[in-house]
């Protein structure tokens, strides 16, 4: 998708969401049908994306292109919202993000904290347990 038609899109994107957590929730519902576009749409030119393990990424490029990495392997995504609750413009979840992988589940638990500004992501960050992640990871693709 170009820049141009990226930002018309994220303007129509935008107008369907009203509250901090519809936006996040929304976000959350594009990433499940592995509909990358429809989820940067909702996320701030500049967004900060920190998977707390990690360092932060920063934009909504390359934020799609993290998306793109870890979805495009995946047959399905389920990401359970265990609980969540929103406060001015911040909404915080506990989820466990699932990947089906070779036929396999691999289940993350996450604890996310997102600010919503404008109708627009500006900061995802996620907090999980990357060795939880790296084990089921090796075993379901039988790597070491």
């Amino acid at each position: 998708m170009t820049a141009e038609r990226l930002a018309t899109y994220c303007g129509h994107m935008t107008a369907l969401v009203s509250s901090p957590l519809a936006v996040v929730n929304a976000m959350i519902s594009a990433i499940e049908a592995k509909d990358i576009d429809a989820a940067v749409a909702l996320m701030s030119e500049a967004i900060s994306y920190e998977n707390m393990p990690m360092r932060p990424m920063t934009g909504r490029l390359v934020v799609a292109k993290v998306l793109q990495s870890f979805l495009t392997p995946a047959e399905e995504v389920d990401w359970q919202i265990v609980s969540e609750i929103e406060r001015d413009d911040m909404v915080f979840n506990e989820r466990l993000d699932r990947f089906k992988i070779n036929g396999q589940w691999l289940e993350l638990p996450i604890a996310g904290v997102f600010k919503v500004r404008d109708g627009k992501v500006v900061l995802w960050r996620d907090y999980f347990d990357m060795a939880t992640y790296s084990d089921q990871l090796k075993k379901i693709t039988n790597s070491t």
